[in-house]
This record gives C-alpha cells, structure tokens and sequence, in this order.
C-alpha cells in the first residue's frame, strides 16, 4: 500500500482503536496481556500505509497514556528535529519519553538497551543515537511528573448532571454483513441512572443527539452536561441544541478524560454482568441487540447500587423536584433541529450532505438558515423572517416536466409555508 501522509488525528485515533477493548472493558481474551499478544500477532497497517509488527507492551503503554491524558496523549510526540535526519523512529522516541517519566534515573544506554529488547528500537541503530536524543532535548537530570489532585465528587440532585460517554461493542452480523457496533450511554452523575443508551452502527454527532433528545424526553432537561472532547461531543449542533433547552455543556480538562469515571464505570459494570453474558454470535440484528439493552438498562435502574446503597430509581424519586420538564413534544423537536446556512444557487437549489433541495424561488441568491432532522430530511425547512419555507429534494426528472412560465399548470412554490394545505 503506497504510503499518505497521516495526521496526529488520524494516528491517535489508529492506537484508540487497538486499545479500546481494553479501555471500554470489552475483550473476549482472559486478561488485557493476552488480548495485546493476539492483536500484536501479525504486522498492522498504520494510517500512512506502512506495516508494522507491535510489541504487546507498546499497547500496553498506550492504554496507561489514554487513561491519563485521552486522546491528546495518544498524539505523537511533536519533533523539535523537524527537518533535520535522524535515527530514531516515532515509537522509539515516545518511548524514551515514557520512560524517563518512569525511571528518571535511568541513563542513556540502560535506555538503549531497555528500547532494543522490547523493540521500540533496532538493534542496528548505535547507542549513541538514544545519547545524542537525550543530550538534545535535556532529559539527563530527573523530573517530577505533574499529577493532577482528584477527588471524588457527587451532584445533589437528579438532573444537576449527565455524563455521557461511547463504548466499543462487539462486532454483529447483519443480513449477512459483519459491523462493529458502538453504545452511546448517558447516564445522571448523582442517581447513577442510565437515563439514555442506544447501540448504533456509527458512532456519530447525531446519534448521540438522538439517545439525548430521547433521554430530555423521558427524564427532563439536565442542567449540565459533562462530555470528553470526541468529535461527537464538541460537534457545533450540540451547542445549538443545549443551548436550546437551557443545558450547559461542558467538556472534560484536556488530558483528564478519567475525570468522567461515573460512566466509565458504569461501562466496566455493563460488561461485567451482561455483556460477558452474550452469545453475541446469536445476535442477528441491531434491532434484537438494542431490546436486549433496554432489559439490562431497566435492571440496572432498579437493582441496588453499591456507590449509593440504594436503586438509581429511588433515588431520582428522592430527588427528581429540581428537574425541569421540556415545554412540549413541539418544543422539544424544534429544540434538536439541526441549523446550517446555505446560498440559494440560480436555479433554487441547496445542498446538503451531497444533496440537492429545491427552495423558494424568492430565496435566489441569498443566504438562508435551513433547521432539519438529519434523519427527517423530509421536514426540512428554511426559517426566514420567524416564517418557515419547506424544500424538497430535487427531483430533475420531475422539474423537467414543469411548465415555467404557466401559473395554473403548476404551484407557486415561492408562497408557500410550512403548515399551508393546498389542493
């Protein structure tokens, strides 16, 4: 495979997903070691396109790295060699970095040797690359590692806080296709209370949105929510949104993704006593795989927790008379409606996701707020002036057949609005 340049992104995401199993609680394997050596087996193709063979301890390091600093500590090491040779590879240096924070004692060539028997490093590179390196950036002398003070905490009432989180599930067949499977949970910080959870295909903005517009429905409006720093968590529409039904969304400290333990428990809890459980070879479908959720997650909320000493559901009784109800099913719909601003093109058509909609003929050349479900396109509107204009996706063929310049053989599409009946 010719080899594409890789962004940090893109590499940070690569070693999630080879830990994440670890991290989510969700292996088959007998222990985390032995889930790394069957990963670690054979070579594994990196984002640029490359191979390479991993040490079972390289996962191993990445595991401790993301459960102290998330995804950013994931990211490689920036170079301050840029553009300059050098013989140390990426793994390598990382390495060197991870272990002086470990053994700040060690010298260089213990380090060599330590970088050459677990190979992060070939033995035809001389030690005095790794003495050069260190002499370089200044990591002869010992330094403290900074280590954050955390201390537990607990919100006084159902509904001060949501955290929210995704799980890696295991892989299912479908119609004869194999699909990963991911669980977006939500869950109340001072309950425990699974509030929401839904198992998709994608792990997406807006399906997230949809298990948080169901769990508003069904629990009411938090007053915050406590999210990581996943694309689908800092997704632009989600602010709109929270902002909508009065939420505050607020987001873990970088490098402090640990700091949302309640629902990272709650995932390690899943796996222990249900997930392990699963014959997941006789799941046939999404649809079957999501009832057998709804079951656990209705055990889970009347079974006594061990944190509280009581249900998650007496306690949101206890304590449910701060939450605030949405205003209606209407309310809350226009609440969760995607917005995006489009130009008209000269022949009344938008675009969306690769999509064209005919607009209005009025809208021609303006810039205009268009507000969707992403999953309802067919109630898709443009809010202009507090009016709302429906668009439709273009149907060419259909358009074709219009007589333009004859007002009685077609609708005036320009006048209508949202809510108008026509014959």
């Amino acid at each position: 495979m010719p080899r594409i340049k890789a962004s940090p992104i893109d590499i940070a995401h690569f070693r999630f997903a080879l830990v994440a199993p670890v991290i989510q609680g969700t292996f088959f394997e007998p222990s985390a070691a032995a889930y790394y050596r069957k990963v670690t087996d054979n070579d594994l193709t990196l984002p640029d396109g490359s191979t390479f063979k991993y040490n079972p301890k390289t996962l191993e390091k990445w595991t401790e790295s993301y459960r102290k600093g998330g995804m950013d500590a994931l990211m490689p090491k920036k170079r301050s060699d840029k553009g300059t040779s050098r013989a140390l590879n990426d793994t390598a240096i990382e390495e060197i970095f991870n272990i002086k924070e470990q053994f700040p004692k060690l010298n260089a060539t213990q380090i060599y040797f330590r970088l050459v028997e677990n190979r992060f490093l070939s033995a035809s590179v001389s030690v005095a690359a790794v003495q050069r390196f260190i002499k370089k950036h200044d990591l002869k002398s010992a330094r403290n590692l900074n280590i954050k003070d955390r201390k537990a905490f607990e919100e006084p009432y159902f509904g001060a806080m949501w955290q929210a989180d995704t799980c890696y599930l295991p892989y299912i067949s479908e119609d004869g296709k194999k699909r990963r499977t991911y669980l977006i949970m939500i869950i109340d910080d001072h309950s425990r209370l699974i509030v929401g959870g839904q198992i998709f295909y994608n792990d997406n903005a807006y399906n997230f949105q949809k298990v948080l517009k169901s769990a508003v429905a069904t629990y009411g409006i938090p007053n915050k929510l406590y999210l990581d720093n996943g694309s689908n968590y800092i997704d632009k529409q989600l602010a709109l949104i929270c902002g909508s039904i009065g939420t505050v969304k607020l987001h873990t400290p970088v490098r402090d993704g640990a700091s949302k333990g309640k629902v990272e428990r709650n995932f390690r809890t899943l796996r222990e006593r249900w997930l392990n459980g699963l014959d997941v070879s006789t799941i046939s479908s999404l649809e079957t795989f999501n009832e057998l959720l709804a079951d656990y997650i209705r055990k889970h909320n009347t079974t006594q927790h061990s944190a509280i000493k009581e249900t998650p559901m007496d306690r949101l009784i206890r304590t449910k008379g701060q939450i605030k109800t949405p205003k209606s099913h209407e309310w809350l719909d226009e609440s969760f409606h995607n917005r995006i601003t489009r130009k008209v093109n000269n022949d009344a058509c938008i675009s969306i996701d690769k999509t064209y909609y005919d607009a209005p003929q009025q809208f021609i050349r303006m810039k205009v707020e268009v507000r969707f479900l992403p999953g309802s396109m067919e109630d898709a509107y443009i809010l202009y002036d507090d009016e709302r204009y429906p668009i439709v996706q273009t149907d060419k063929v259909a358009n074709s057949r219009t007589k333009r310049n004859n007002p009685h053989d077609h609708l005036d599409y320009s006048k209508r609005k949202v809510g108008e009946n026509h014959v």
